[in-house]
This record gives structure tokens, C-alpha cells and sequence, in this order.
């Protein structure tokens, strides 16, 4: 009973909720069908959370308009284009969702404006509240007319009823909050109207203002509505946002307009606000990779409850529920919503519940399931949970005969293809050749931003130890003892090593994996060669730690051969490179090392770095050299993670669960 506070009602409006849990929204690209509804991997989706203990489901975003967005409504469900698809749909899913004592908002969306992703974009024009920059395009938006405001509020109207009548207990308004198109209406830095919805707050609001009373009138008061809100936008100047700790002129809202926002906020009926920073120009904040601290909207969550008397609710990496505890305790906020979290473990209040939580698989926010592929593919996937947003059809399947399966390698692809083979009753055998399971998780999880990296890999070693798999460490596994070691299937994953090159004074130069293991020191002055993602995010670390570093890159830029990234992580990370004082040097070619001194060519010239050492971050080679001598004597044999082909965690997490669910 440790978390038994977390576990105590509350009322949102008139509607008592069961816990402090929301599951927070999340774009559901993928989940909705062509004719406005939720398809059944949508259903399954938010029923699998509703079973794993959450108190409230609040929907990725969905639209109402079907006017002025055009290209919206086709990739997520629209409660007004097809009403009688739509609440068919939705009624399927809300009822599985009340089977389990969880309540569901609707979140509906004004539209994105300025903010509209690219590739959902089309051929029709962006639009905003007036005449400024789109965010990713080089393109100017056009006003909204008064009458399509008018027609996007009606819209509102007719979708929350469409909402209430399938099922939903309220809905969630996105939102004055990340810049979308109704916060580029309250913002003035967006907003340059001199007509009713432009001039002093209260105008800018009234966008907002008009959605809860149509609401109010086509549902009724009682119907709870709940708005996103964040207190701070972050905003540097367009598209350039403001870094944790950095001092700057605020250009979009700051802390004392979001506290008058928020008061009026709650003046025009809103129920709760849902509490969060930054915009798209800021994408980092509103969407925290790992390099942002845990529960970073503690600070804007207390000053918006202590300035209003509707119920606040907070996301944001605060996956631990010590942490949420003290967040209750603290008065800080009323709700925890868990939004990743709740794709790497969809049963993870449940697992807090019973005091569990060594048993959650970690979120390592490294957002490449989720807002990466819902930027590249229109797909909400989790990197750590191949079963998210696929949940019937990576259902594990039943075996009809046990079989004994050998393992080897226990990096991430060996441990999860170990874990779901004994999930579905198969009997692994895990040799691996080192002393700790878990592969480059534990050099990629060193650096003190990197922690959910190292808690993955002990999730992996503690749920074999449950399942009661035979591992064998220190082992290395040659051809002739799996020739005759009479398994039935065999998976190879030895994953791949560091590639190296001569550079002369090569007692100093160094692999990735020697430094952040501690295995090397660097000294204090290091040039990193190599600025993909691993170079990166090693000179970040070296430089938090008080190290002068240089980093040299081949490419014109720096990460350019990383992804699916999601935007958040990657610029947030290119912009904490010159904030840290790491020099950087593109374009360039390394030619020698000796005597202290790096030697480059950089077009036509050349020029030189003073290192103590040079750690090289040039990419990894596949080791799959025990795989290439069995592939032919071996009846049932498979190539999985990096000795396959060198990639990230995801796809080496993926392609184990995909292989061990069909054997």
C-alpha cells in the first residue's frame, strides 16, 4: 500500500475518477480508419491501457473540422465527418475501456496552423491565426477568417456531442498549449489580428472561450471538458526555442500572461488544465527526450495550482511514482499523466499498484516508436515494446510443441527474443560472452542522461530471472557446440564491434564504448571523431564532465545519417552541442594523430586539434561470423540485431520479438 494516496478518487467536474493516473495523449496516427472512426488496432490500443489499471484515457488528438484542414482527418478519427462511423467506432471502444473501472476523454483538436507536419500537409495552404512563418516550411500561413473560426467552433459543438453519445465520459480541448493553431490565436507573438480575436488576452482567448460554451451548449454543462495548457512557451525568436537553464527574452508566453490564462481559463468553465511548456519552436519541452530532466513541469504545474481551484494535471517523465507521490504531497499537481510510459508498459499503474515497479519496463525516451515514426511513417509504435499499437496482432502466440532454443548473445535482441520465447513456454538457452547481459545498453546507457538505458537492461535480467531462463555468462559459444548441442532453433545475435582505423599514435585513440565504460581516460582535452548520434551524445557527456571537446565530422552536418529521429530529440541535442561549448568541425577528414596533435583536411585546407585523445565514433561492424559459418547446417537458424545489420535498439527489440513470437 506505498502508493496507496496515488490510488484515491477524484472528481473532474461531476465525474469521479478511480486513481491519479491519466494515460496522456498522444498522436493515434495509425489508429483511426478511412471513414472518420477507430480502427480495431485503435480499439485494442487504449482497451490494453484501460486493462493495465489507468484511471483516464485521454485520446491522441482527433478533429471536428472538416473545412479548413483538409488533409487532417484522413490519418486519425473525426467525430463530425462520418457521425454514424464515428460513434459506431467509439462506442466498440469506450465500453471495453469501462469494462475495466477506466474513464475516456475524446482530445479534439482546433487544427495545427503553423505547425502542421509536412507530410500531412499536402498541396493546401497552412493556416494561423494571421500572416507569420510556418514552423518546418518555407512558407507564409494565411488568417483564419472570423467565419471559419465560427465554423471550427460549431465544430467543436457537434463532435462533443457525437463524443457524448458514443460513450466518451468528456473531452480534452487541444489547445492553448505547444503552439497549435488555438495557441497561435492566444499568443501574442502569433497573433497580429485587430478584429475581436486579436488585441489584449482575453481576445486571444476567446477562441478557447467560444469552444467551451458551444460545448456547454450542445452537451450540456455538466459534460466535463478539459483544456492543454502550457504556462511557458520557450520561444527565442521562430523556430528557435530555449534550452533548460538558458536565460532569455521570452517571446511567446510568459510565466505572468500564463497565469492570467490560465485564471481566465477557468472563468470560461474549463474543468481541469492540463499542464505542460514550450511549442513547436521548442519542440524539446513539450516532448522531453532523455536530456531533459525528469518531471521538468513540476515548476509550471505548482504555479498554475496555486492560482486556480479546477484540478491540475501533469505529464512528463514522471514515470517513478516516488516522484508522483511527491508531486500529490507537494500540491503540485492533482493527476499524473503517463503518455510514453504507457507504450513501453501498458500495465505499469497496475505493476504500481501491487508495488511492482522493478517489474516496469522502462520508457528510455529516446522517441523513436513513437514521435519518430509518427513524423516519418504516420505510425505510434514504442521501441521497447513491439506489442504497442500492434497489440492483436503481435499477440504472443500459442506454441503447440516446446521447443529448446539456443540464444546467443544477450544484448538487447538476445534478451527479448530469450524473454518471449519462455513467455510462450519455449525453453532458451542465453549464452553470452561477457559478464552482464544487456549489449550496448551499458555503454550507451553511461552517461547520466542515458539512465533508463541501464534500468532496460536490469528490466531484461530481472524478467529472465522470473521466467526462469538458463543463462550462461563468460561463455563464448563456438560452431561445433551448437552443431551438437540437439536444440531445436537456433538464434544468433553477437551483435558487432567498434569500427577502428590507424591514426598513428594509436595508444590514444580510443572506441566510444572504452570511454564511457571507464575502461579509458581521455584526459581533458578530446576530439571526437564522428557526429552521429553515439559521437554526440559522448561528447555531451565528456563535456558535462568538464572535458574540452572538439568534435570532427566527415558530413556537412552533424547527425545526418540518424533516424527515424524524432525532431525533439535530435534538435534538442544539436542545440546542447554549442550550449556546452563543444566546437564542432564538419567537412572534414581526418588524416593523422601523433604527438598530441589531430591533423584534418577540410577542402583545401588543413588544420589541427590539440587532443589528450581521440575517441572515434565512426560507426560499428556487424559480427556475424559464427552466423555466416552455421547458416547451412543448421535446420532453424536466425540473424538478429546489430550481427544482422547494425541499427538501433528498436529494430533490434522488434525484429527478436517478431522472429521468437513464430518459432
Amino acid at each position: 500500500m506505498r502508493y496507496q494516496k496515488l490510488f484515491t478518487p477524484l472528481n473532474i467536474g461531476k465525474l469521479e475518477i478511480s486513481n491519479r493516473y491519466a494515460m496522456a495523449p498522444m498522436g493515434p496516427l495509425g489508429l483511426g480508419d478511412c471513414e472518420g472512426g477507430w480502427n480495431q488496432r485503435g480499439i485494442d490500443y487504449y482497451t490494453r491501457r484501460a486493462k493495465g489499471g489507468i484511471g483516464l484515457i485521454i485520446t491522441g488528438v482527433t478533429f471536428s473540422d472538416t473545412e479548413v484542414e483538409k488533409p487532417s482527418f484522413p490519418n486519425t478519427p473525426n467525430s463530425t465527418y462520418n457521425p454514424v462511423q464515428f460513434v459506431r467506432t467509439s462506442r466498440e471502444m469506450t465500453e471495453r475501456v469501462h469494462a475495466y473501472g477506466s474513464k475516456i476523454f475524446l482530445q479534439m483538436s482546433g487544427g495545427f496552423g503553423r505547425v502542421t507536419i509536412p507530410t500531412n500537409l499536402g498541396e493546401f495552404p497552412p493556416v494561423s491565426a494571421s500572416e507569420i512563418p510556418h514552423r518546418w516550411l518555407d512558407k507564409m500561413c494565411r488568417p483564419l477568417t472570423v467565419e471559419e473560426i465560427h465554423g471550427i467552433v460549431e465544430s467543436f459543438g457537434k463532435g462533443a456531442y457525437n463524443a457524448k453519445r458514443a460513450g466518451f465520459d468528456g473531452v480534452e480541448i487541444h489547445a492553448v498549449h505547444e503552439g497549435y493553431l488555438i495557441d497561435q490565436f492566444a499568443i501574442s507573438f502569433f497573433n497580429h489580428r485587430t478584429d475581436e480575436y486579436g488585441g489584449s488576452l482575453e481576445n486571444r482567448l476567446r477562441f478557447a472561450k467560444e469552444i467551451r460554451e458551444e460545448i456547454a451548449r450542445t452537451c450540456g454543462p455538466d459534460f466535463p471538458v478539459v483544456m492543454r495548457f502550457s504556462l511557458k512557451s520557450m520561444i527565442k525568436d521562430w523556430r528557435v526555442g530555449a534550452l533548460p537553464g538558458e536565460e532569455f527574452e521570452e517571446k511567446g508566453r510568459d510565466i505572468e500572461e500564463g497565469i492570467e490564462a490560465a485564471k481566465l481559463l477557468e472563468k470560461f468553465g474549463y474543468d481541469a488544465l492540463d499542464v505542460d511548456a514550450g511549442t513547436y519552436d521548442a519542440w524539446w519541452w513539450n516532448h522531453p527526450p532523455m536530456y531533459m530532466e525528469k518531471a521538468p513541469y513540476k515548476k509550471f504545474a505548482k504555479i498554475v495550482k496555486d492560482n486556480v481551484n479546477v484540478p491540475v494535471i501533469m505529464a512528463g517523465r514522471v514515470d517513478n511514482p516516488e516522484t508522483a507521490m511527491q508531486c500529490l504531497d507537494d500540491n503540485i499537481c492533482d493527476m499524473i499523466s503517463l503518455g510514453r510510459p504507457t507504450l513501453a508498459d501498458p500495465d505499469i499503474v497496475n505493476k504500481i499498484r501491487r508495488d511492482q515497479v522493478e517489474r516496469v519496463r522502462p520508457c528510455i525516451s529516446c522517441q523513436e516508436g513513437c514521435m519518430g515514426r509518427i513524423q516519418t511513417y504516420s505510425l505510434i509504435n514504442c521501441a521497447v515494446n513491439p506489442q504497442a499499437g500492434k497489440e492483436r496482432a503481435n499477440d504472443y502466440r500459442p506454441i503447440t510443441k516446446k521447443k529448446k532454443v539456443l540464444v546467443i548473445g544477450g544484448g538487447p535482441a538476445g534478451c527479448e527474443a530469450a524473454r518471449v520465447l519462455a513467455e510462450r513456454g519455449h525453453e532458451p538457452v542465453l549464452f553470452e560472452a561477457t559478464d552482464r547481459l544487456g549489449g550496448n545498453l551499458i555503454p550507451g546507457g553511461a552517461p547520466s542522461f542515458k539512465e533508463d538505458d541501464i534500468a532496460l537492461a536490469k528490466w531484461y535480467e530481472d524478467e529472465l530471472k522470473r521466467l526462469g531462463v538458463e543463462i550462461h555468462m563468460n561463455t563464448r559459444v563456438d560452431a561445433d557446440q551448437v552443431r551438437n548441442g540437439e536444440y531445436d532453433s537456433v538464434i544468433v545475435a553477437t551483435g558487432s564491434r567498434p569500427k577502428m582505423f590507424s591514426l598513428g599514435d594509436d595508444e590514444k585513440v580510443y572506441a566510444a564504448e572504452q570511454v564511457l565504460l571507464g575502461q579509458k581516460e581521455t584526459g581533458d582535452n578530446v576530439v571526437v571523431v564522428g557526429a552521429g548520434l553515439v559521437g554526440c551524445e559522448l561528447a555531451l557527456d565528456l563535456a558535462q564532465k568538464g572535458k574540452k571537446v572538439t568534435i570532427v565530422e566527415a558530413l556537412d552536418k552533424i547527425m545526418a545519417v540518424n533516424g527515424p529521429l524524432c525532431s525533439a530529440n535530435k534538435e534538442m541535442l544539436e542545440r546542447l552541442i554549442p550550449f556546452n561549448g563543444i566546437e564542432v568541425q564538419c567537412g572534414a577528414k581526418v588524416t593523422g594523430y601523433k604527438n598530441g596533435v589531430l591533423t584534418v583536411e577540410v577542402g583545401s585546407d588543413k588544420k589541427e586539434f590539440s587532443a589528450d585523445s581521440v575517441v572515434l565514433c565512426v560507426g560499428y561492424r556487424s559480427e556475424n561470423a559464427l552466423y555466416e559459418e552455421l547458416k547451412y547446417d543448421i535446420d532453424e537458424i536466425y540473424q538478429l540485431g546489430d550481427a544482422k545489420k547494425v541499427s538501433n535498439i528498436m529494430y533490434a527489440i522488434w525484429d527478436a520479438f517478431e522472429v521468437a513470437n513464430h518459432i
